[in-house]
């Protein structure tokens, strides 16, 4: 695992649900409890921010936990020359994080979202990851304007 210096709680917060996204791919579950904390003293988050961390990935691992198959939906429509099984698992991740925030976390400016998600898939994927991570982003976003991208429309089309 490569040596990650993050210091703001919201980019520590999103690499922990990265990396606990990853496990539950691979391992097909992740326990959250125990996981977490191990994944804070893995990316060293200080004893200062660690509360903060804390709460926020939860956060972020209940909602993508409970919004996976709707953003996989979107990642399909988005990147329908890539079928999400087969995506790399930080790919994939990445984007469900980004997506969700997008989605789910007004508070969170779509620039900030798009940004982080290319900032991990920097850090986590392959050479291509964070060329692919902001070409998908930016199609979404570019359905942000019109509407498109919003839970209700893909709850009417059966998604």
């Amino acid at each position: 695992m490569p040596e990650v210096l993050i210091r703001d709680p919201r980019s520590l917060a999103r690499t922990v649900a990265l990396q606990a996204g990853f496990a539950s791919d691979l391992r097909g579950g992740f326990d959250e409890e125990s996981g977490v904390e191990w994944l804070l003293e893995e990316n060293l988050v200080g004893a200062r921010d660690a509360d903060n961390v804390l709460t926020l990935s939860r956060a972020l691992l209940a909602g993508l936990n409970g919004k996976q198959q709707e953003l996989d939906d979107l990642i399909q429509t988005y990147a329908p020359a890539w079928p999400v099984h087969l995506l790399s698992p930080v790919d994939r991740n990445i984007l469900r994080i980004a997506l969700y925030e997008l989605l789910y976390h007004p508070v969170t400016p779509a620039k900030t979202a798009v940004n982080e998600a290319v900032e991990l898939a920097k850090m986590f994927g392959s050479d291509s990851s964070a060329r692919f991570v902001n070409g998908v982003l930016g199609t979404a976003m570019s359905a942000l304007p019109r509407g498109e991208l919003n839970k209700e429309k893909l709850a009417s089309e059966g998604r």
